[in-house]
């Protein structure tokens, strides 16, 4: 449906082509379920994964989908592009319509990519003041110094924006690899926190959004569905409000 959550009566007159007073009497006289329950009340709300039929007829039977990708480097975090490949290029469209992004990767970013087709989950994973952790494995050009870990855990101010980074967790793997952990996404922001010590980012990989790891066993360019486990774990990332890294 057009609208992720409707009034039961303008749903299903909408997908029935009638008038509202016709679903008052439909109602009535017990013709419509939702859930498998019959329904009682026409402003009773119903959202995109609401099972409702009318006189045994499914009008509605949509399915919440959540995949994990690991996006490989060239291909754009989008659901078009008339230059690049998309991810939903590499999915199969019939398998797995309607699909958004939660969270972008830009074109030379590689690692853990979630997508999915319910609307507030993913809005719960990407706002800002939930703080849901993300990891990233980073190659960079020189050594990372003791003065750039203690800079992301105090946050860095770019005067162009007139914004602070929250503080960021920042560990050597060796001398030019680094695990850099955030809780916001800003544009470019680790290239361009890393670019305030004059260390060009050469490679970037995510490896965790919140409490859910990327499988190591995805090739670049695979997907899979979620676990129920994973989906409920990210779930409560979602709902957690103020987490420490």
């Amino acid at each position: 449906m057009e609208s992720k959550k409707a009034r039961l009566d303008r749903f299903v007159a909408t997908r029935l082509g009638i008038n509202r007073k016709d679903v008052r009497v439909m109602l009535a006289k017990q013709r419509i379920r939702v859930d498998g329950a019959l329904a009682s009340h026409i402003n009773q709300v119903v959202d995109q994964f609401s099972v409702v039929c009318v006189d045994g007829e499914t009008l509605q039977d949509n399915h919440p989908i959540y995949l994990m990708m690991n996006k490989p480097v060239g291909v754009v975090s989008a659901t078009k592009d008339d230059q690049h490949k998309t991810v939903i290029d590499l999915l199969d469209k019939d398998k797995y319509p309607d699909l958004h992004i939660v969270g972008r990767l830009d074109l030379n970013s590689s690692g853990l990519l979630l997508l999915t087709n319910h609307g507030e989950w993913s809005r719960s994973l990407t706002s800002p003041e939930k703080k849901v952790s993300k990891v990233y494995e980073v190659q960079l050009e020189k050594p990372v110094s003791d003065e750039c870990i203690r800079t992301f855990a105090e946050g860095i101010y770019f005067p162009f924006e007139d914004i602070k980074t929250l503080p960021a967790g920042l560990e050597r793997i060796s001398d030019t690899l680094v695990r850099v952990s955030l809780m916001e996404g800003k544009y470019h922001q680790i290239k361009r926190m890393f670019g305030r010590f004059r260390n060009p980012v050469l490679a970037l990989h995510r490896l965790s959004i919140g409490s859910v790891q990327l499988d190591s066993e995805l090739q670049p360019g695979d997907s899979r569905e979620l676990t129920a486990s994973e989906v409920e774990r990210l779930t409560m990332d979602g709902l957690t409000v103020e987490r420490a890294l």
